[in-house]
């Protein structure tokens, strides 16, 4: 089949090269007998059919072996080297469409390959415009050659280069089947082993017969037994290798992605594709910043590209949560690197709890230094003489003590906090009757809500609900709250408790009649030393930490914590904890 296309393609040029060749050939005479006639009327151009011009012309299509036509500016012919006589000629029609004399009129030259509407056969035309002195366009002359030898002569040439191609093919075949039949057994049998290998099936091996077994192919079949061995134990390897490391990747907390030098993704593992929300095992055709969209880390990226060596970064990741990332580029080996991996390590957390622990230590460092401050300075009062003065020394050791106690509670309060969140204390979960903390709360808070005018109000206590809760743990974020709710509550101002159940969840709220707070404080109510007014606080007593230990407490026993305020109009906490189970 091959044979037969190539003897086709090879006919093909040949006949088409030969035949241009031919019709260059034919448009040289057409041209060279046109040019020649036309120099010859030029000065002497007919105006009317002549028997003379008729004659002539007739005579040189004759000797030239052409047809040969004189044309006048209107299309209408003068003579005519196929027609007998004038009157011959007088019939013909109007050759002022044909598209040479068209041509010719137009530039000077025109030539066309078209049947003849008067002979009824194909035709190859040429014409030439002859001009006079003066400019004026006496008419056209134009010859025209028969290609049915042409036609004739290529077919010919055909003919014969399909009838050589034919016996090459066969001849050729005939070899090639000659040589097939002594190759096929030990082809095939090559062909199977080579075929399991391809397959995978590195450890089948395919022995040769004896005849074979020392040529060439016996060779080559011992060689893919070799190589399927190889491969065999090669792919045991890299299996395991890509288990191996497959495993490692996919557990990895951190985020891995490979990117080849035109910042492609090439690998990235599973917690890549959560943290950044693509699908990991599809990252062909993705590049970095259409998958990440972060031009810090591709700016990490380039610059280890540029390097060769391994960049760090920290990267702020604005996503629908914001992160914090600890970003390590490292070039894969090559002069230059074929492409760059990066860890990206999630240190939002290290990050926050860094800023907490700053803080922390800032508050702390001010709350502890305004007791010692005024410890301090009492003190030396008193060693600088005021402990003569019984009075202002009976004043100042008073101040000593509040301070001294002050102090104390912010000390334990402190302790109780990291208790909490370090979980060293743990909660035993029990179910708990809310009413009896509620009412033992109050009881304890009694005599400091008489001092200071204030009523306590425990009526919308629902007496049935129980909790799943720490006991002691509810007592103290009851306790916070309610001496919170008295303190910030002038003299003829209410405390109310209640508590009623919603859904799987009882509703534990702690109402005051107090100045209230500004919404822009809620969201800040319950960090570490938050206070609304500092002054106030420290003239009460209050260390900023009740709050956060009542947030603390309730998350570790599975609830929250809640307020809602207005200025002028009292605050309500509350606390949500899940019913007890049964």
């Amino acid at each position: 089949m091959l044979a037969l296309a190539l003897t086709g393609l090879l006919t093909w040029i040949f006949s088409n090269a030969y035949e241009s060749i031919l019709n260059r050939e034919l448009d040289a005479r057409l041209i060279a007998q046109a040019e020649t006639l036309a120099d010859l009327l030029a000065d002497n151009w007919p105006n009317e059919l002549d028997e003379g011009l008729q004659a002539q012309i007739e005579r040189i299509g004759e000797q030239a072996d052409m047809r040969v036509t004189v044309i006048d500016p209107q299309g209408r012919v003068l003579a005519d080297s196929h027609q007998q006589d004038v009157d011959g000629v007088r019939r013909l029609e109007n050759h002022s469409h044909r598209p040479e004399f068209a041509a010719a009129m137009h530039v000077g030259r025109g030539q066309a390959r078209r049947p003849s509407p008067t002979l009824g056969e194909r035709f190859r035309y040429q014409a030439i415009r002859v001009d006079g002195e003066d400019g004026i366009r006496l008419g056209v002359v134009r010859t025209a050659a028969s290609i049915a030898p042409l036609t004739a002569e290529i077919e010919g040439l055909i003919r014969w280069a399909w009838a050589i191609g034919l016996l090459s093919t066969l001849a050729t075949m005939a070899i090639a089947y000659w040589l097939v039949r002594r190759l096929t057994e030990p082809l095939r049998t090559l062909a199977v082993s080579a075929t399991s290998l391809a397959a995978g099936q590195y450890d089948r091996r395919t022995a040769l017969s004896t005849s074979t077994s020392d040529d060439e192919i016996g060779a080559a079949s011992a060689a893919l037994a070799e190589i399927g061995k190889r491969m065999a134990q090669r792919e045991r390897q890299l299996t395991s290798t890509s288990e191996t490391q497959a495993t490692v990747l996919e557990a990895m907390t951190e985020s891995v992605i490979a990117v080849d030098a035109a910042e492609h993704l090439l690998f990235a593992n599973a917690a890549a594709g959560r943290m950044f929300s693509f699908n990991a095992r599809n990252v062909e055709n993705l590049s970095l910043l259409e998958s990440v969209r972060s031009h810090e880390l591709r700016a990490v990226v380039q610059k280890s590209l540029r390097s060769g060596q391994q960049c760090n970064a920290e990267i702020a990741w604005r996503g629908k949560v914001a992160r914090v990332f600890d970003a390590l580029a490292t070039p894969l080996p090559g002069d230059p690197p074929p492409g760059v991996v990066i860890v990206l390590r999630d240190v939002t957390e290290m990050k926050r709890l860094e800023h907490m622990r700053q803080q922390f230590v800032a508050n702390v460092s001010h709350e502890l230094k305004t007791p010692l401050s005024s410890i301090k300075a009492y003190t030396e009062t008193l060693l600088d003489g005021a402990k003569d003065d019984p009075a202002h020394c009976d004043r100042f050791l008073r101040r000593i003590e509040e301070q001294a106690v002050h102090l104390h509670q912010l000390i334990l309060d402190m302790l109780t906090l990291a208790r909490i969140e370090s979980s060293q204390g743990q909660m035993e979960l029990t179910n708990v009757r809310v009413a009896d903390v509620v009412r033992r709360c109050l009881a304890d808070y009694e005599p400091q809500a008489e001092s200071r005018g204030v009523v306590l109000d425990a009526n919308g206590v629902d007496e049935t609900i129980e909790v799943r809760a720490d006991a002691e743990g509810l007592r103290q974020i009851l306790s916070n709250l309610v001496d919170n709710a008295i303190k910030y509550t002038p003299a003829g101002g209410r405390v109310a408790v209640s508590v009623h159940a919603k859904e799987r969840t009882a509703l534990i709220e702690v109402a005051d009649t107090g100045a209230g707070i500004a919404p822009a404080h809620h969201s800040r109510l319950f960090e570490r030393f938050y206070r609304v007014d500092k002054a106030r606080s420290r003239e009460l007593g209050g260390t900023g930490l009740g709050l956060s230990i009542v947030k603390h407490l309730a998350q570790s026993m599975a609830g929250s914590v809640a307020v809602k305020s207005e200025v002028g109009r009292g605050s309500t906490f509350t606390v949500e904890l899940p019913l007890a189970t049964r």
